[in-house]
């Protein structure tokens, strides 16, 4: 038998955005961390949890990480619909990911594209994202950072739009 939420704790009903990872984003904290940093996509997780669980009122947070690019597609198009907004980081899809980009313009959800590291200052095979034109906004360059700036400013979009209904 299920338990009922307590005061506070988010429940199915709970408004959630729909946090996506790519390829090779497992293994942060230890991939590259000149590039990517110390950072565990756990830790980054957590943070983001704290944020959307302090949110008046509090969001959840439903991750997905997948090294194939299926399982974010159907994420999406699983997930997507019933979420206040998409937060992806493509990693490597990214670039070539045509499937990722027609799933994300399917679903018409506010998407913002995040990357760790700044792909307009490193290789050129990096500047190109095919995702960039049907999200909202691109995050890149600050870290784990990036995923809670998008966060905010999904909830400030939220609350604003809450607002104009008043």
């Amino acid at each position: 038998m299920e338990r009922a939420p307590t005061a506070g704790e988010p429940s199915e009903s709970t408004p959630y955005v729909l946090v996506l990872n790519g390829p090779n984003l497992n293994l942060l904290g230890t991939r590259e961390p000149t590039i990517y940093g110390r950072e565990t996509l756990a830790d980054i997780v957590a943070r983001l949890e704290a944020m959307a669980g302090g949110a008046k009122p509090p969001l959840q947070i439903r991750h997905v990480q997948s090294n194939h690019e299926g399982a974010l597609v159907d994420a999406i198009q699983e997930l997507g619909p019933a979420s206040i907004g998409i937060i992806i980081n493509p990693a490597a899809f990214t670039h070539y990911s045509i499937a990722l980009r027609d799933a994300l313009a399917a679903v018409g959800v506010a998407t913002i594209e995040v990357h760790l590291s700044n792909i307009h200052a490193r290789e050129e095979f990096r500047h190109h994202s095919v995702v960039a034109p049907v999200a909202i906004g691109q995050i890149a360059g600050f870290g784990g950072a990036g995923y809670l700036l998008a966060l905010r400013y999904l909830i400030e979009r939220r609350d604003r739009a809450v607002e104009s209904r008043v």
